[in-house]
């Protein structure tokens, strides 16, 4: 009885000393103002101008939230990040959400307490060179040089890939993206690998961007998507659905330009999902109307791929997997409702 007695009382001080997981949307709220974690700068997922405005792919997943939680896709402030610094600014309540280029791992959802909310860019490793190199495949880089960025997964990835194949190589592990850009374009590395889309992205910072080619090979499932702390269920499910509202929206074909006429559609689908009818506002404890404001002010998915990564942009990258699932690629989402 004594130790049971004496159990109990550890277990209740240990309970008072605990704090309890902080409610992000009410801090989100009180603060007016979302703040986001992103990368230093890479084009089409999140890079300032000269201006110092953010943009990119990432930047409008931020404008999203924003928009849903506080009916104004402006009300952002950007962190930008080190891959070292991200996870402990997340952890800490730095920022309020990481949408950063980061890789959904098992390693990463279990362990380092944040929760990805979803994939919202399937891409994978590949291999940057040098034309004048004449590699036409990344089976041809025994003996290369490899720059990787330190505290990635890519460090593992192009490890397993060249043991897999028997060849050697010397990384050259740096610690920042555009440092990695600094000794490529100096030739202290043969191979620059990263994420595919990383790679088209970082090429544009090159002296001459036209000297350089993307290998074929992918050798790796990089899911990329936004992230939050675990613990904290309504903050995540709004940061979710946000993510799976945008893909709707595309489904339904709901735009920018036409989410006002949508109110009054005649598809009770598009009525309910804009919150003209229906209660999924009040689920998420948000306004009833939160797609809405997500749509009409920063676009459907398809928009935002499209002014960024896609053929309007300096990327031209195709959408392939990260296409719609009824137009052959993975992304889906479950009905808003």
């Amino acid at each position: 009885m004594r130790t049971i007695f004496a159990t109990a009382l550890l277990l209740g001080s240990a309970a008072m000393t605990i704090p309890a997981a902080a409610d992000t949307f009410d801090i989100v709220k009180q603060r007016d103002k979302l703040t986001c974690g992103v990368s230093q700068g890479v084009a089409g997922f999140s890079a300032p101008d000269d201006a110092g405005k953010w943009s990119g792919f990432d930047i409008d997943f931020c404008r999203a939230v924003a928009a849903a939680v506080l009916g104004d896709p402006e009300k952002v402030s950007y962190v930008p990040l080190s891959t070292k610094e991200r996870f402990t600014a997340l952890q800490s309540g730095g920022v309020d959400v990481l949408s950063r280029q980061t890789t959904w791992t098992l390693s990463r959802d279990s362990s380092l307490g944040i929760r990805f909310v979803g994939t919202a860019y399937y891409d994978g490793q590949g291999f940057m060179i040098r034309k004048a190199l004449g590699v036409d495949s990344a089976l041809k880089l025994d003996g290369a040089t490899v720059c990787t960025e330190q505290g990635t997964t890519t460090e593992q990835n192009v490890a397993d890939y060249f043991s897999t194949h028997k060849m050697k190589y010397e990384p050259v592990v740096i610690d920042s993206a555009d440092g990695i850009i600094k000794a490529f374009d100096t030739g202290r590395c043969d191979v620059y690998t990263t994420d595919a889309s990383a790679l088209y992205a970082q090429r544009l910072k090159l002296t001459d961007p036209a000297a350089y080619v993307v290998l074929p090979e992918i050798i790796s499932k990089e899911p990329l998507g936004p992230a939050v702390r675990q613990g904290d269920d309504k903050w995540f499910n709004i940061v979710r659905w946000t993510l799976f509202a945008l893909l709707e929206a595309e489904e339904l074909g709901i735009t920018k330009d036409n989410a006002e006429a949508g109110l009054s559609s005649d598809n009770p689908a598009i009525k309910r999902f804009l919150g003209a009818e229906g209660d999924s506002g009040q689920q998420l404890g948000l306004d009833p109307r939160w797609s809405y404001n997500i749509i009409s002010k920063v676009g459907n998915f398809g928009e935002i791929f499209e002014r960024n990564l896609g053929h309007s942009s300096e990327l031209k990258i195709d959408r392939g997997v990260n296409a719609l699932w009824n137009a052959g690629g993975l992304m889906y989402a479950p009905p808003v409702r």
